[in-house]
This record gives structure tokens, C-alpha cells and sequence, in this order.
């Protein structure tokens, strides 16, 4: 019956309206609208990432109904994001899936959003690995970074997280300050394919444990280039693809170096990567090559499930409805800072 469970997955948590359809753990349907308004002021705008969502929810859970071939009354379980996201926006996506479980008479979940990339890792395809128990999950995005130790579909530890910024906030400022555009993250991975790791050093944070900063390497990036600036009016220009090398692998390294502790740590060598940053290149090469240089068993997800989608909503749906045998109830609020 688990595999034949068709389950609606809905994704509003930040500017990303998403939709999806899976049956059992297969994707029939994962439509995503993103919301390029944002791009003229360099980041999220809470009120028009609402406002969008408003306008796209709708016709986004249609078309994800229509693409999977399925109608309104075939779908089994309804999942959405309960948080950690903007509240303007989560509240559009609960509001609606709590209208459509109960226009449809059929179970609700909500899903913690993190937890969700984690789950990703599950949804069925050919060329997708699906990770061994435990393992640690690097979970990497604008908002968070966080290393999990999975020992479940519904057991999960954070083991390490960010004292300060996250991982994707300091790509996404460096470029603003490099002047590329809105999501920068993606921009630099481009440049950096043509540029030299080595030619700039910036500041390294000095945190133990498995905790993570940022804000002392996003401020020694920022001073590098204003000084160079004030000497070379053209530094970003004709420096461009060493920059973004040189920040893209500072930030890299960071994030590898407390993998390889935590894993020494806990002793679980089976590692997978989870949310928007798990898409870099840079990311996914250092750590197939960490793989051959040790007993490392790497798990990394499809491109399409790294940044927010309603499949990864579904599919934690789906684990936390069967496994827990529970269901959300109406008047659960959506909740900007949900914990882990």
C-alpha cells in the first residue's frame, strides 16, 4: 500500500512555489515557479516572495496534477512545509493544502523543511544511491548549515550547525559585493571553473567542534576586495574567475574539514549532501574525491532535488505518515523558526 500511496507535496518556505505528485516514493510531477522579481534587490523580499506565491500556488498544483496524469480525487495524502522559512510564505502554502485536505477529506502532514532535503535522498530513481543508516547529512543552503546525524527516516540529531551566517548567505554575498546578481551562489560556481583556488587567502575561522562560521571569512573577503579596489578601480573585472575560485574553495574547505571530524567522530563513514548548495560542482568534485581517498561511502542527490521542490516535501510525507501513523491537524500554525 506504501508504494502505491499518491501523495501531493507542497513547497512555499521561501521564494520557490513547488508542487509535486509521487507515487509510493516515484516522482510523477515536480513543478517548481521561481520568482525572478527578487534579483533587482539582491536577495528575498518577504512581501513579494507572499505575494508570488499567491499568485503561482494554484496554477503551479495544477499543472503538477495535470504532468502526473492523475486527478484531484487520486491523491491519497496531502504534506506541505511547516517551517523554518519566511512566515508570509508558509502560510500560503499551509493555508491551501489545509483547504484542499479538507475540500478532498483526506490526511494532512506538515514537514519540517531540513529535514525534508535530508529525505530527498529517498525519492526513487535510477541514478539515485539512497543512503545506508546512520549516516551524516551535510545540509547545506542560503539559510542553514548543519551537519545531521541520520540514524532514521524520523531520527535525526544536528551535530553541528552555524554559530553565525550560513554557508549559502556568504556566497551570496561575496557576489554582491563582486557585483554578479541575484542567487550569486551559482555565478560564482561558473566563474570559478576558469579561476585559480590559490591566488587569494582570506581569513579562516578558529571554531571547535563541529559548529560552523562565516561572518569572519565573508568580512575578510569584503576587506580584500575593498582595499584592492581603492588601489585598482578594475580589480573584480580583471580578476573575476580567481576571485570566485578563491572564495568558492575557502568556503568549500570549511565545510569539508568538519565532515571529516564529525565522521572520525562519530565513526559513520557513509556522508550525503543535502539542499541548494549541495548542487555546487566544487562541492560535489571535492567530495568524490574525498571518496577515493578514504573509506567515505558519498551520497549526493539529483540536481533538481538540491534546491526547495515539493518532491522532497512529499517524500518526507510519506516516511512521517507511515512511520509515525500521525497526521497534522488543522489548526498546527506554520512556524518561521520550526526546530529541528
Amino acid at each position: 500500500m506504501n508504494n502505491d500511496l499518491v501523495i501531493l507535496g507542497i513547497e512555499s518556505s521561501c521564494d520557490d512555489t513547488s508542487a509535486a505528485i509521487l507515487r509510493g516514493s516515484k516522482v510523477l510531477s515536480n513543478i517548481v515557479a521561481n520568482q525572478s522579481i527578487h534579483e533587482k534587490f539582491g536577495g528575498v523580499v518577504p512581501e513579494l516572495a507572499s505575494r508570488a506565491h499567491q499568485q503561482n500556488i494554484v496554477p503551479v498544483i495544477d499543472t503538477a496534477i495535470k504532468e502526473a496524469n492523475i486527478t484531484k480525487s487520486d491523491i491519497d495524502l496531502i504534506a506541505y512545509t511547516k517551517g523554518p522559512g519566511l512566515l508570509g510564505s508558509l502560510l500560503v502554502g499551509s493555508s491551501f493544502a489545509k483547504s484542499l485536505s479538507l475540500a478532498l477529506n483526506i490526511p494532512l502532514v506538515s514537514v519540517n523543511h531540513m529535514q525534508a532535503h535530508i529525505l530527498a535522498h529517498f525519492i526513487e530513481h535510477e541514478d539515485q544511491k539512497k543512503p545506508e543508516f546512520p549516516f551524516l547529512c551535510l545540509t547545506v543552503s542560503g539559510g542553514h548549515t548543519q551537519i545531521v546525524k541520520v540514524n532514521g527516516f524520523n531520527k535525526m540529531k544536528i551535530i553541528g550547525t552555524t554559530l553565525d551566517d550560513a554557508a549559502g548567505e556568504a556566497f551570496d554575498k561575496s557576489a554582491k559585493v563582486l557585483g554578479l546578481k541575484y542567487p550569486g551562489g551559482p555565478l560564482i560556481d561558473k566563474y570559478a571553473k576558469n579561476g585559480d583556488i590559490n591566488s587569494y587567502v582570506f581569513g579562516k575561522p578558529k571554531i571547535k567542534g563541529l559548529d560552523f562560521s562565516f561572518s569572519g571569512l565573508k568580512t575578510s573577503i569584503m576587506n580584500t576586495i575593498n582595499v584592492s579596489l581603492q588601489k585598482d578601480p578594475n580589480f573584480i573585472k580583471n580578476n573575476l574567475n580567481d576571485l570566485c575560485a578563491s572564495i568558492q574553495h575557502s568556503i568549500i574547505k570549511i565545510l569539508l574539514d568538519k565532515i571529516i571530524i564529525a565522521s572520525k567522530e562519530t565513526k559513520i563513514s557513509n556522508i550525503a549532501i543535502a539542499g541548494g548548495v549541495s548542487a555546487n560542482s566544487y562541492l560535489r568534485k571535492k567530495l568524490n574525491e574525498l571518496a577515493r581517498e578514504t573509506d567515505f561511502k558519498i551520497y549526493i542527490p539529483k540536481f533538481e532535488y538540491c534546491t526547495d521542490n515539493g518532491a522532497m516535501i512529499a517524500i518526507a510525507g510519506k516516511y512521517k505518515y507511515i512511520n509515525e501513523k500521525s497526521k497534522t491537524d488543522y489548526s498546527e500554525s506554520a512556524s518561521a523558526r520550526l526546530s529541528f
